[in-house]
Order: C-alpha cells, then sequence, then structure tokens
C-alpha cells in the first residue's frame, strides 16, 4: 500500500476502537476495517484481500486448519454462501501489537449480526509487512457466547 493509499484507508477507518501506535499499526487497523467493509457489501473476495496470497496462509477455525489463500477463499464461499448467512459483521475491541517492523498481531472480537441469530467470537491474527503491504498470514478465529 502506498502513503497515498494509506492515508486514504485511515481517512474511512470504521472500527472506532482499534487500538494502535504508530503509522504502522494504523495500517493493520485500516486492514481490518477495510476486511469489514468488504464483507458487509458482500464481497467475500474483497474481504480476502487482507490476507497473504499464499499457499503458506493458515486459517484455523472451528477446529480446523486451512491451509493456503485459496482453499480459504473456498472455505468462506461455502459457509457464507447467502446474504442471510453473511450477516453485517462487526469487528471490535481490536488491539493491534507490533512485534518489529514488519510483523504484528491483532486481537478483537468479532459478531455477526444476522436476522435469526448472532453469533460472536474472538479472533487472533498475524501479520506481516510483504512487498509493502501489511497481509494477514495466520488467523485463529474461535466461537463463544459473547457473556463468556
Amino acid at each position: 500500500m502506498d502513503f497515498l493509499a494509506a492515508i486514504l484507508a485511515l481517512a474511512t477507518l470504521q472500527i472506532s476502537d482499534c487500538q494502535a501506535e504508530g503509522l504502522s499499526g494504523e495500517e493493520i487497523c485500516a486492514v481490518i476495517s477495510a476486511q469489514q467493509d468488504a464483507w458487509n457489501a458482500g464481497d467475500i473476495a474483497g474481504f480476502m484481500d487482507g490476507y497473504w496470497q499464499d499457499e503458506a496462509l493458515r486459517f484455523a477455525s472451528g477446529g480446523t486448519v486451512t491451509h493456503g489463500w485459496q482453499p480459504t477463499l473456498e472455505r468462506y464461499l461455502a459457509r457464507y454462501d447467502t446474504a442471510d448467512k453473511m450477516g453485517r459483521l462487526v469487528f471490535s475491541d481490536v488491539d493491534v501489537t507490533l512485534l518489529s517492523e514488519t510483523a504484528g498481531t491483532a486481537f478483537g472480537r468479532w459478531t455477526l449480526e444476522r436476522e435469526a441469530d448472532r453469533p460472536t467470537g474472538l479472533f487472533t491474527l498475524v501479520f506481516e509487512l510483504k512487498n509493502g503491504e501489511w497481509v494477514i498470514v495466520h488467523d485463529h478465529t474461535s466461537a463463544g457466547d459473547a457473556g463468556e
């Protein structure tokens, strides 16, 4: 992401409670915000833009581990094949920690606001700076009751 794109992304940041320090932390928040926006537009492929497009991507959720960008995309497309299943995605309580100049983590809560239910859970994302862009290289997402 070039500097101007980063500034524009920050200007439209929708996640009001993403806690991060410095430009790199804010850029990670912008990736997460763009994912939320893409999801809420019904754009799973756009949501996947936040992930590293590589076979080494690891996505863990629901007791299974998926390796690779394409299999992760296919998993999302199979599970969320209607607007009702997708619902409205809300990320909250996001805390970004920079581990180095090229690595960071984000921890937070996800909630799907749907007509029939409101599933929620936690996520931990590992980001790396690759080719000038922050991308998710590992995603561990869990489901749970908001009252836990």
